[in-house]
């Protein structure tokens, strides 16, 4: 008797929810199209069941400068797929630069002083709890990769290679059903030269020539940094591309989205609603991009000039329930300004 293929398959998404994976990410990540289409189709092939065995379901390498959504991909992939961008477990090689702190990742072997008290970073069960039940794909993220000592580079071959992580009780954390991130800076210092002697400006969106460039940069700075068994064991390389005005714009629109679904999810019955002037917009824009950082600043700018003043005007009882708050730019031009569409507040 066959054997039905719906029984052998991972239990997670179905054919629907697999073919708005991309257009959900499409809709959470800006201006990384080429990204974006080859991690797709690792997604579906796990889900399908047709992943290779004894080795990750897909092993990626995100390259490019700071700013152009590398960590954003991966935390959208997890909100995605498991309905949270927290669904993954992430591991700051910033952590691991010396060798003697390689131990808090896979835990103190047996018969070392704090072998008990040393709990690992990653483990099955930490492993497992970031899968849910639309998907059991598991998503891991090693951030800035490049900054991890030598020890964990060889760790992490195994990983990588056979999906295996021997902890230092001698039990294994199975990599099977994961899909690996790793994130670098690598080449992006030079790949910035490279737009502005071409440009004049970084913040300029390449051309699929110069795209291919920058390609070739950063895949190189990669190579001559890691062993070539190390980067053998890659599935794919990807760069990210500098943004343009429009992908900036389009960024702001999501993140004031967001900040209008949180003020609705936060005050409930006494939520209001933004109307953000071209000017401010222009104003957050300015404010939270640069060639050097990318689109990085443009929260944290949101958050000084948009968030902080706001939550003043929420504490003084200055915006009534259903409120259009209208937001401009102050007469100094360094400030934004608030004023409420019924009763004129403003608020520097």
């Amino acid at each position: 008797m066959r054997t039905s293929i719906e029984a052998i398959r991972p239990r997670g998404m179905n054919a629907a929810g697999l073919s708005e994976l991309a257009a959900g990410l499409r809709r959470r990540v800006v201006g990384q199209g080429e990204a974006i289409a080859a991690i797709v189709p690792y997604v579906e092939l796990f889900e399908s069941g047709l992943s290779p065995a004894g080795r990750p379901a897909g092993v990626f390498l995100l390259l490019g400068p700071t700013g152009t959504g590398k960590t954003r991909t991966v935390e959208a992939l997890a909100e995605t797929l498991h309905g949270s961008e927290r669904n993954v477990l992430r591991i700051d090689c910033g952590e691991f630069q010396l060798e003697h702190e390689v131990a808090k990742l896979i835990g103190a072997p047996p018969g070392y002083l704090g072998h008990r008290e040393t709990q690992p970073m990653i483990s099955q069960q930490k492993l497992n709890a970031v899968a849910s039940e639309r998907s059991g794909l598991s998503i891991v993220l090693l951030d800035e990769i490049e900054k991890a000592a030598p020890s964990m580079r060889r760790l992490l071959l195994g990983v990588l290679d056979k999906a295996a992580l021997k902890l230092g009780d001698n039990t294994t954390v199975n990599f099977e059903r994961s899909l690996i991130f790793m994130t670098s800076n690598l080449g992006a210092r030079e790949m910035m030269v490279e737009l502005h002697d071409r440009f004049g400006l970084a913040s300029a969106l390449p051309s699929r020539a110069d795209a291919r460039t920058l390609c070739r940069i950063s895949t190189g700075a990669v190579r001559r940094r890691f062993s070539p068994e190390f980067v053998n064991r890659v599935d794919v390389m990807l760069t990210y591309q500098p943004l343009d005005r429009a992908a900036t714009e389009q960024i702001l629109d999501l993140q004031i989205e967001a900040l209008e679904r949180h003020i609705e999810q936060r005050l409930g019955a006494a939520a209001f609603r933004l109307e953000v002037t071209r000017p401010a917009r222009d104003f957050l824009i300015e404010s939270g991009t640069s060639a050097e950082y990318g689109a990085r600043e443009l929260k944290r700018a949101i958050h000084r000039h948009l968030i902080q003043p706001m939550a003043k005007l929420v504490l003084d009882q200055a915006i009534e329930a259903g409120e259009v708050l209208s937001i401009a730019v102050g007469e100094d031009g360094s400030t934004l300004r608030f004023e409420s569409k019924c009763r004129g507040v403003r608020a520097a």
